[in-house]
């Protein structure tokens, strides 16, 4: 981070620390004007935050510091920015659509690939939603079961239940991931053989997780069904080992790649979201993309002062760097949502959290914030609490949607009450003179008395669509990448999860051995494989 900058910064703060949020309301009536941006079919009222002008142009001068528009035409244009694996990062040229558009990877444009496989997806994905594609037997397909893990998985499953208005009901998507078998078990209650489609989603069709769920509701599909080759029929991959893909059974022909320049949390615009596209048809499935892609153009174009990831971005460094902020949550008010802090967790925690600098240095600044939530109103009693009147500061970012897909009674209305008032009760808390002329015993004023000052954003859309759901995702993306140039980290390598899978094996190979054997791990580690062998009589 740039240290010249990031001083400016924090005697900005200085300058501004006595005032309150409620101060700078009272001193500004139009501060919430000032302080409210719309981008992509997004309103962003960050006006409840701690901020005033001499803290905004110090954060804008902390980003053009760090090269920022540099590093974003770096991103969209194919350099290998993920320096650590030597790739390009290009899951925005997955949604480009720019028909014209040029996107060159080791000076190829891969505009034509991408296109192709969207095309083939839309083909396939299209011919299981009106039957074409049937069962060994037959049968209509009825069931989704998509196997993966972290990206393969999170994305296209938080996308569904997100956009379940737009599905098609007949079709039931499911989603396995973790390799504890009870996951695959209870899904493969619900589904029947000859009615069922599998998607497996491993790029190198290695993955541990993966693999072994997949291997094992192959299993269970010859038993049900009689025959290997009904593999055929109930199986695709997305994956581009073509070799493994037919060993296992699989129709090459229904294999659906994608590249090393598509992160996995940043897939589900690419054959990932096959299930996904499956479930709401080809058609929303490119206004998904096409909601992405407006998010897109507004971060590569819009001034940073007016840039809607670069404001959230710049609002977290804020609080995580200048207040010592620890987390932020993520508080939809909309069920459809329920998924969605979930998937941000792995966006944000998998991307930044990091502790050596683009140059191999230990960082001496928090990087990676903690991201977690649950949709309102749900979490009002629940955690609601701890960020109202407890010790630690929680920005949060509450997210809502004007419009409704069931409007019954009046559920709506009340909803968004209860989204505007939080937003209202943080930032200007209750006081001891409020509770006192309500009538409040005084010794009950400690307790119902709130601080206030806890800073909030907003964002709001008209209703939850394909294409809002599409530039909310890129939003936050956008978002992470910015708070990653500034911290000047690799935002899109995760060295952290190799090691646990490296030693797992070894573990493995302990928990299965025939015999007990000299085990070479930690006291600990010895402790726990000797405890789980004679638990299971392994060692009798």
């Amino acid at each position: 981070m740039n240290q010249e900058a990031w001083k400016k910064v924090e005697a900005a703060i200085a300058s501004s620390k006595d005032l309150t949020i409620k101060d700078m309301f009272a001193a500004d009536p139009a501060r919430a004007q000032k302080y409210t941006l719309k981008a992509a079919g997004w309103m962003l009222d960050y006006s409840k935050n701690r901020i005033d002008s001499s803290v905004m142009k110090s954060l804008i001068k902390l980003a053009e510091a760090s090269n920022l528009k540099a590093e974003i035409e770096k991103m969209f244009t194919g350099k290998k920015i993920n320096a650590t694996e030597n790739r390009a990062v290009l899951h925005t040229a997955l949604r480009n659509m720019d028909p014209k558009a040029r996107v060159n990877v080791d000076g190829k444009n891969v505009m034509p690939q991408i296109r192709k496989v969207l095309a083939d997806m839309g083909e396939f994905a299209t011919s299981v939603r009106t039957g074409k594609h049937r069962g060994f037997t037959g049968k209509k397909i009825k069931y989704i079961v998509n196997i993966g893990i972290g990206g393969s998985d999170l994305g296209p499953a938080m996308a569904t239940i997100a956009l379940a208005p737009f599905s098609k009901r007949s079709i039931k998507s499911f989603f396995v991931s973790n390799i504890d078998s009870t996951h695959l078990a209870e899904v493969l209650r619900e589904v029947r053989a000859d009615q069922t489609l599998f998607i497996v989603a491993s790029k190198t069709f290695t993955t541990l997780e993966t693999m072994t769920n997949a291997q094992s509701a192959r299993a269970w599909l010859i038993e049900k069904l009689g025959d290997k080759k009904a593999v055929a029929k109930h199986f695709v991959a997305v994956s581009t080992n073509a070799d493994e893909v037919s060993a296992f059974g699989i129709d090459v022909k229904n294999m659906f790649g994608f590249w090393d320049w598509v992160g996995g949390r940043y897939s589900l615009p690419s054959a990932i979201g096959l299930s996904h596209m499956i479930s709401i048809g080809p058609n929303n499935f490119k206004r998904l993309l096409k909601g992405y892609w407006k998010m897109d153009k507004h971060f590569r174009t819009a001034s940073l002062g007016r840039n809607m990831p670069v404001l959230l971005a710049l609002l977290g460094i804020l609080y995580s760097n200048g207040y010592g902020a620890e987390s932020y949550a993520v508080l939809p008010y909309e069920q459809y949502l329920s998924r969605f802090p979930a998937y941000l967790q792995q966006l944000d925690m998998e991307s930044n959290g990091k502790a050596v600098t683009k140059d191999g240095e230990k960082v001496t600044y928090a990087t990676g914030p903690i991201e977690w939530g649950e949709p309102g109103t749900n979490g009002q009693h629940a955690f609601y609490q701890l960020i109202h009147q407890g010790t630690r500061l929680i920005p949060c970012d509450f997210i809502g949607f004007c419009k409704t897909h069931n409007p019954i009674a009046d559920h709506h209305d009340k909803l968004m009450a209860n989204l505007f008032a939080q937003t209202e009760a943080l930032a200007f808390g209750k006081t001891a003179e409020q509770c006192r002329a309500e009538g409040d015993p005084e010794n009950l004023i400690p307790f119902k008395t709130f601080e206030g000052n806890r800073p909030t954003n907003t964002l709001l859309a008209d209703a939850l669509t394909p294409e809002t759901l599409g530039a909310l995702i890129a939003l936050y993306e956008h978002k992470i990448f910015v708070q990653g140039v500034i911290w000047n980290i690799y935002s899109f390598d995760q060295w952290g999860v190799q090691l646990g899978k490296v030693l797992a094996k070894n573990v493995l190979d302990d928990l299965v051995a025939k015999k007990a054997k000299k085990l070479k791990h930690d006291s600990s580690t010895n402790a726990l494989i000797t405890h789980y062998r004679k638990v299971l009589g392994r060692d009798a």
